[in-house]
C-alpha cells in the first residue's frame, strides 16, 4: 500500500484518484489512524491527552524520505512510520497495542470510502446522460441486433435505456457493497485485543467514532478479504459493463454501418500513414483497461484464502491490485464521460440500415400476425421463414414475396400486410420500458450515495 504508483501515475487516473492513493497520502492517512488510536487510549484511561495532540500536530511534517530510509533499515513499512513519527513527536505510545493491519486496513477503510465516491459519482454522470439520451431518441427506430446479425427493430431510446439499466446495478453493488468493505479493523495481532486486556472493546469504539467508519464485527489479523475480492469483482463488472458500451461504439461506428461514432475521432490524428483513418481509440481504450481489471480479480480471490489467522502473500500483491484497480476504473469512466457527451448520431444511416435487409427484419411479425389469423403457428413459422430465404434468393422485399403468396393472401389483405411488415408499428411496449427504467434508475440514484 505504501508503494509508489508507477506508470498509471503519468498515465491513467484523474489527479483527485491519483493524489489519493500517492504514498504521501496513503502514508498521511495510516498516521492519522495512528493519532486516532492514540485519542482512543487516552479516552479509555490508558495513557494522557497529550500524546495524540504531539501526534496531530506532526503530521505535515512528515518525510517520506525518512520513512523510506528507516523501511530499508527495518525492513517493515508500519514500524518505519511510527518510529518517524516518534522522532517527530517525542510521543512514547505511538501504535500501543496495535498490528500493522489495524493501520492499514482502516487506512485503506478511508481511502475506500473516498475513491468509491469518485467512482459513484461519475457513475451517477453516466447514467444521467444515458437517461438523456434515451428521452431524446425514445422514437429513433433502428436495426436491433443479436449474433451480429439484423433481429427486430428497437430505438435508440430503447438501446440506451438497456446501457442505463445495467450500469445503475453497478451502482447498487458498489453502495451495498459499502457496509461490508468500509470497516475500521483495529483488534491487535490475531484479533483478539489482548494488548488492551479488558478495554479492546471500547478503544474500537473510540477509534470508530474518531473516524466515522463501523468496525468489523470480528477479524483474524486482517479484515477479512472476501471483501476486498467483492470490492475488485464489483470494479471489474463495471468494467466490463463499459466495455460492451465501448464495443457497441466500436461496431456501430463502423464505415459500413455508421450509426454511432465517437466525435473526438474528427479532432485527432487517427494513424501514422493513413491520413484518412476516424479511430473509436477512446472506446478501445476502454475494451483495452477492461481486460486488465477482470485479470485483477483472480489475484484477489486468491487472498481470501490465508493461512490460520493470516500471512503475508495478501501484502505485495494488494500494493498492486488496489490502487490499479482503482485508477483503471476511474480513467475507463473518465473516458466513457466523454465518449458519450461527444457521441455523434446519424438518424439516416439508421433508416438507411433499417431497409438494408428489404424487410426480412420484419418476418417475426409476419408470423405472428399469420398465427393471430388462425395459421398453426409451428405452420406460420415454416411459411415465413420460407418466404423470407425466397426474398432474400430474389433480391425482393418481404412484402413483395408475401404479397404474392396464395397462403398468406387468404389471411391478409394488401393493406394488412404493409401495416404488418412497418418496422414502426413493431415496437412492442418499448415506450412503457424505457419509461419504467427512468423510474428505476432515477430511485437508485437518489437513494445510492
Amino acid at each position: 500500500m505504501s508503494n509508489e504508483i508507477c506508470v498509471f501515475e503519468w498515465r491513467y487516473g484523474s489527479k483527485e484518484m491519483r493524489d489519493l492513493f500517492s504514498r504521501k497520502n496513503v502514508v498521511k492517512t495510516m498516521a492519522e489512524v495512528e493519532v486516532a488510536l492514540l485519542h482512543a487510549l487516552f479516552k479509555a484511561g490508558v495513557i494522557n491527552e497529550d500524546e495524540s495532540k504531539r501526534v496531530k500536530e506532526v503530521i505535515e511534517k512528515i518525510n517520506i524520505e525518512r520513512i523510506n530510509e528507516l523501511e530499508k533499515k527495518l525492513g517493515h513499512d508500519v514500524m518505519a512510520l511510527t518510529v518517524h513519527l516518534a522522532e517527530l513527536s517525542g510521543a512514547k505510545y505511538i501504535h500501543y497495542g496495535a498490528t500493522s493491519y489495524d493501520i492499514i486496513d482502516t487506512a485503506y477503510a478511508i481511502i475506500f470510502s473516498k475513491a468509491l465516491n469518485i467512482i459513484k459519482q461519475k457513475l451517477r454522470n453516466i447514467l444521467q446522460i444515458l437517461l438523456d439520451y434515451s428521452s431524446k431518441y425514445k422514437d429513433l427506430v433502428m436495426v436491433g441486433r443479436t449474433h451480429g446479425q439484423h433481429a427486430l427493430p428497437i430505438t435508440l431510446g430503447f438501446k440506451f435505456s438497456n446501457y442505463a439499466y445495467e450500469f445503475s446495478r453497478s451502482l447498487e453493488r458498489l453502495c451495498d457493497l459499502e457496509k461490508r468493505l468500509v470497516r475500521i479493523k483495529m483488534a491487535g495481532a490475531v484479533g483478539t485485543m489482548a494488548a488492551w486486556r479488558d478495554k479492546g472493546v471500547e478503544i474500537e469504539k473510540y477509534v470508530s467514532e474518531n473516524l466515522g467508519i463501523p468496525p468489523h464485527v470480528i477479524s483474524t489479523q486482517v479484515a477479512p478479504r472476501d471483501g476486498f475480492a467483492e470490492l475488485i469483482s464489483d470494479l471489474a463488472i463495471l468494467g466490463s459493463q463499459l466495455d460492451r458500451f465501448a464495443l457497441e461504439i466500436r461496431e456501430l461506428m463502423r464505415p459500413e454501418i455508421l450509426e454511432l461514432a465517437e466525435g473526438e475521432a474528427v479532432e485527432r490524428v487517427g494513424s501514422s500513414t493513413m491520413p484518412h483513418k476516424e479511430n473509436p481509440v477512446t472506446a478501445e481504450k476502454i475494451s483495452g483497461l477492461a481486460k486488465v481489471l477482470r485479470g485483477f480479480v483472480i489475484a484477489e480471490l486468491e487472498n481470501i484464502p490465508l493461512w490460520h489467522e493470516r500471512d503475508l502473500t495478501n501484502s505485495s500483491s494488494e500494493r498492486i491490485i488496489i490502487s490499479h484497480s482503482f485508477l483503471t476504473i476511474d480513467e475507463m469512466l473518465d473516458s466513457m464521460i466523454r465518449l458519450m457527451r461527444t457521441l455523434r448520431i446519424f438518424p439516416e444511416n439508421m433508416q438507411k440500415n433499417l431497409n438494408l435487409t428489404k424487410g426480412l427484419i420484419m418476418a417475426e411479425s409476419l408470423m405472428v400476425n399469420l398465427t393471430l389469423k388462425g395459421l398453426p403457428r409451428h405452420v406460420a413459422h415454416e411459411l415465413s421463414m420460407n418466404i423470407s430465404r425466397e426474398a432474400e434468393a430474389k433480391n425482393k422485399s418481404l412484402y413483395e414475396v408475401a404479397l404474392e403468396n396464395k397462403i398468406v393472401r387468404q389471411y391478409m389483405t394488401e393493406e394488412e400486410l404493409r401495416r404488418v411488415l412497418d418496422p414502426k408499428g413493431y415496437l412492442g411496449s418499448y415506450n412503457i420500458l424505457i419509461d419504467r427504467t427512468r423510474d428505476y434508475v432515477m430511485k437508485v440514484i437518489s437513494s445510492c450515495i
